[in-house]
């Protein structure tokens, strides 16, 4: 299925990393958690991943600075955003930083996980 897609996550909120890995893990993909900006900057210079996704609104480097700086070290990684503060702005912004979705908080689960499917060409089940 999905075994080698790796996915990088990326939220201040732990919660939302131990929500989001188990149930991408489910759909089988191999998925990595991250709680800080310079956590996952650290990671993608270190492991290749397929897609991450990013909140946007964080201490310290904000998701759009992430995904930028991820587009740098890993061209061909695909970012999906999610945030609590979707707006026009926060939504041009991130496409034009290199997003190719963008998820307003909250949101289902399988919204997120047939998302990463359908990028990675897999069949939703």
């Amino acid at each position: 299925m999905n075994s080698e897609t790796r996915v990088l996550v990326l939220d201040d909120e732990p919660i939302v990393g131990e929500r989001l890995k188990p149930n991408l893990e489910r759909a089988g993909f191999f998925v990595d958690v991250c709680t800080s900006s310079a956590q996952a900057l650290h990671m993608l210079k270190i492991d290749p991943y397929d897609i991450l996704v990013t909140d946007l609104k964080m201490s310290g480097a904000d998701g759009l600075d992430v995904l930028r700086a991820a587009r740098r070290i890993q061209p061909d990684i695909k970012a999906v955003v999610i945030t609590g503060f979707a707006t026009k702005e926060t939504f041009d912004e991130a496409m034009e930083s290199g997003a190719i979705e963008f998820i307003a908080k909250p949101f289902k689960m399988s919204q997120l996980r047939n998302l990463l499917l359908t990028l990675t060409g897999t069949k939703k089940g």
